[in-house]
């Protein structure tokens, strides 16, 4: 299975997956992971002192890491109180996936104009991995499963709103590595990426726009039915 999951999605050219110091990503990604797995609680306060203690580090690249978290929005900051932790809930999930809504048909629009036949081989070949690997390997289709749409939005001239793009999307990514995929959810997932690439193959933009635009929100909604689902099953 390691050798399964060997495969990691990139970032668009000029995008920092990051931004951090190796150790200040480090951290990040292991404090993001408390926070959504609850460890660090919701509306926790974050002490920088505390943190470089627990994890065995100086307090720069908590630092680092804690700026990090406050970009994506997993961590607030307020005034004379410092960094707190932001509750993961429903508006979160909602808020980001609509942001994605609202951008992500632009990207696909102008991609199916600018679409070589590169392009269209790549999402084949990545579309034919995801089929292969058939979600049995969850974290390997997360990764295949960015990289396609990064094919997408890769070489858009708007920088800031593939950035904005990729970190909502990574965002996402690690919030509904709590949750299975439905069966329905699957079955979405798989006909929706052919579809998207026999809309590019004929260059209708409009239509691959709106099929972009239901799949995202396909998404978002699928995590919001799994938190929902958690809660009622933790408060009954």
């Amino acid at each position: 299975m390691a050798e399964i999951s060997a495969f990691k999605a990139m970032p668009p050219v000029g995008i920092d997956p990051i931004g951090a110091s190796n150790e200040g990503a480090s951290l990040y990604e292991r404090i993001r992971e408390d926070i959504i797995e609850g460890r660090l609680a919701a509306n926790e306060r974050l002490v920088v002192t505390d943190l470089a203690r627990r994890h065995g580090t100086s307090t720069n690249p908590v630092r680092e890491a804690l700026q990090l978290l406050r970009g994506e929005g997993f961590v607030t900051f307020v005034a004379n109180r410092g960094a707190r932790v932001r509750p993961i809930d429903q508006d979160f999930v909602r808020d980001i996936y609509e942001i994605g809504v609202l951008i992500e048909p632009a990207l696909t629009r102008w991609f199916v104009n600018m679409a070589t036949g590169e392009d269209i081989a790549e999402l084949e070949r990545l579309q034919g991995l995801i089929e292969e690997n058939n979600f049995a390997d969850t974290f390997r289709h997360s990764e295949l499963d960015t990289a396609f749409h990064t094919v997408m939005y890769q070489r858009h001239y708007n920088r800031h709103a593939a950035e904005l793009w990729w970190k909502h999307r990574e965002v996402l990514r690690a919030v509904s590595r709590r949750f299975s995929f439905t069966l329905a959810r699957r079955a979405a997932i798989m006909r929706e990426h052919r579809e998207l690439i026999a809309l590019v193959k004929a260059g209708n933009a409009d239509e691959a726009a709106e099929l972009i635009s239901r799949h995202v929100e396909g998404s978002g909604r699928h995590v919001l039915e799994q938190m929902r689902a958690r809660n009622a099953a933790r408060a009954g």
